[in-house]
């Protein structure tokens, strides 16, 4: 008479894995969510990081403080992606839209935790001095576009500068700003 097969149980190690990826699976989304605006960007990241556990856990000694790791891992996960995607050059051509000439400033929420809050405050005053730094008619495009939420159009229109004028002072002020806020942003990770 066969009995019925049944499952080997987990090892060890990929039943921590599995608790742990259960655990901190919600708070380390919302987490990546709140600092990546493309949804698809932090799904993959949050894959890439749970991906890193399984590889680290299995190559070393069992992490210690596994939450904290997997914030560490995230964070400078996001922090390549932001790196990777402020690479490409801007530049001003017909099929452009208003989308590729945005900042896209990844500020932490205030409500992680007060290193956030500080980390969020100071870079906020980093760009507030880095706008008051523009010429003004770089200044006054990069607010009414970035902040404002207005279109190259509307502004066009309200002020009587062509378009592509408003594109390139648009992108002096946005290589400046990066410029600018890279060294803030990198005084935060050190």
């Amino acid at each position: 008479m066969e009995t019925p097969h049944t499952p080997s149980p987990l090892p060890e190690q990929d039943r921590e894995i599995a608790a742990a990826v259960a655990r901190e699976r919600p708070r380390l989304r919302n987490f990546i969510r709140r600092r990546v605006i493309d949804q698809d960007d932090a799904e993959d990241i949050l894959q890439d990081v749970f991906e890193e556990l399984v590889e680290a856990y299995r190559l070393t000694d069992p992490i210690e403080q596994m939450g904290a790791w997997l914030f560490r891992v995230a964070r400078n996960r996001i922090i390549d992606r932001f790196r990777k995607k402020k690479e490409t050059p801007l530049s001003i051509d017909d099929n452009e839209t208003d989308e590729d000439y945005r900042l896209d400033l990844a500020l932490p929420s205030p409500e992680v935790g007060p290193e956030a809050a500080y980390e969020r405050a100071a870079l906020l005053a980093a760009l507030q001095a880095a706008l008051d730094e523009l010429p003004p008619n770089q200044r006054d495009v990069f607010i009414a576009h970035e902040l404002d939420g207005r279109s190259f159009k509307e502004i066009a229109a309200a002020t009587g500068i062509g378009i592509n004028t408003l594109l390139a002072r648009k992108r002096y002020a946005v290589l400046h700003l990066r410029t600018r806020l890279q060294a803030s942003h990198d005084d935060f990770e050190s």
